[in-house]
């Protein structure tokens, strides 16, 4: 199943580093290729909620290969297509065939494990989102210096093969609930969910202003607000099953993961964008030897994942996950301090390893105290409504950081804003520029770092999980 799950993550960020190349290859502008990106990350986050729900119904192994299929197909469309208005409706179906995999990942372990012993499969899965969330700059980065953008889509089809083959024979046919399905409450949900992450996702693009005639970006964001705050009324109010079960958030546990999930996840999303921009302007790597410093936190999280795993079983939560976030915003501090013309590379091999070692305690506890307390029957809803979260808390990260790059590059080099993050970052610097550029990356790290910390402060409401 994290075969699948692996590929959804890397494929949120691979594309990034390879947005120059697609730009220059298809002959578009930079407005039109980020919607390489923005489609994928908006296919995937709308229908999480339903797609969740969805599993429960027909069943989780079938909706996961259903989705298996639909993206490693749309990946080879990826690869083959000349232009970029089919890559990006390519990369929409992408999106979609990811919405229907992701939520039956957790269903299926938090369905097959019981509560005591469920912690060393959340480390697996866990294990899988942190380094994958990390392996996508690098793995971009490798493969368009050295084959050609078209490859970040065509390795997906020899995994996608092998991970349905390896499903299709080991994931087991788990029973099925019969639900009524709440259509007001899936279109309630989808519409919320568009008008939010667009809202959002695009708020810098337009300079969180006017979109096009009366449309603004504020008024998309509220009337998504409105729509979702009617969603959660009619879950209230129906008398058949709702769409997102609201009892599920009586478990404080629930409840506190989704949040810190949203902070971890911000967090890990926006950090790499400040450290991107300084590594390949002020220093002047490649793509490939800037995602090469990540590779120490991706090595620490995939080795301590499975560690702490043996330790969700039987420590707090609070106790783990507070070691998690504290390790990780102090990384992050470091990591600003690091962020100068001549800083030493081993120092910041190091801030990396750091922040690895918070995030190996921080994915599998949160995934595993987040569906301990699930009932079976809706162990699709929580998970859709978990990695929903998630995703939000990604597209809010990349929001905010880009934000608060333009507002520093405004204060200490005023001749870079303007242009946005990724144009500042494209530029050419002279060296005159490296300094205050620097200090700009330094100060927007700490954005991140925040949400760590608020991250730290809710954990402290975990409550003990009564052992079965």
């Amino acid at each position: 199943m994290v075969i699948g799950f692996f590929m959804i993550l890397v494929d949120s960020t691979i594309v990034s580093v390879a947005t120059p190349a697609i730009r220059d290859a298809l002959d578009t502008d930079y407005n039109t290729v980020i919607w390489v990106t923005s489609a994928y990350l908006l296919a995937y986050a709308v229908p999480l909620l339903i797609t969740g729900r969805l599993g429960d119904r027909l069943g989780p192994k079938r909706v996961y290969l259903t989705g298996l299929s639909i993206f490693t197909l749309a990946s080879l469309w990826c690869a083959l297509t000349t232009t970029v208005e089919l890559l990006i409706v390519a990369r929409v179906f992408q999106g979609l065939g990811a919405s229907l995999m992701t939520p039956q990942t957790m269903s299926v372990i938090t369905r097959t494990f019981p509560p005591h012993s469920r912690g060393r499969a959340m480390a697996l899965w866990g294990a899988t989102a942190g380094v994958a969330t990390l392996v996508g700059p690098v793995l971009g980065g490798v493969l368009v210096d050295a084959a050609g953008w078209e490859w970040i889509f065509f390795v997906n089809v020899p995994v996608g093969v092998i991970g349905f083959v390896l499903a299709w024979k080991l994931v087991p046919q788990l029973e099925t609930h019969t639900h009524s399905f709440d259509w007001l409450g899936v279109g309630l949900s989808a519409a919320a969910m568009f008008l939010i992450v667009f809202g959002i996702q695009e708020g810098e693009r337009y300079d969180w202003g006017t979109i096009t005639g009366v449309v603004s970006v504020p008024l998309l964001i509220g009337a998504g607000l409105v729509v979702g705050a009617v969603f959660l009324w009619w879950q209230s109010r129906i008398r058949r099953e709702p769409l997102v079960p609201l009892a599920l958030f009586r478990d404080r546990n629930f409840s506190v993961s989704n949040a810190a999930i949203s902070t971890v996840s911000f967090s890990v999303t926006a950090m790499s964008f400040p450290f991107m921009l300084w590594a390949q302007s002020v220093r002047g790597w490649t793509p490939t030897e800037s995602g090469m410093l990540l590779i120490p936190m991706a090595v620490v999280t995939g080795v301590m994942a499975p560690i702490v795993g043996r330790f969700t079983d039987r420590v707090a939560p609070r106790l783990l996950t507070s070691v998690g976030f504290g390790a990780s915003a102090v990384g992050l501090v470091l990591m600003s301090r690091f962020l100068t013309p001549d800083s030493p590379v081993w120092g910041l091999l190091l801030v990396m390893a750091l922040i690895g070692f918070g995030n190996a305690f921080l994915w599998s506890p949160l995934a595993a105290t987040a569906t301990r307390n699930l009932p079976m029957s809706s162990a699709g809803a929580g998970s859709g409504v978990y990695n929903a979260t998630r995703q939000v808390g990604a597209v809010l990260g990349s929001a905010a950081i880009a934000a608060a790059i333009e507002s520093r590059l405004a204060t200490h080099l005023p001749q870079a804003s303007g242009a946005g993050a990724e144009g500042a970052g494209a530029a050419a610097l002279p060296p005159e520029a490296f300094a205050p550029f620097a200090t700009a990356m330094s100060e927007a790290v700490l954005v991140p770092a925040a949400a760590f910390l608020v991250g730290l402060v809710l954990v402290q409401l975990f409550t003990r999980p009564t052992r079965p």
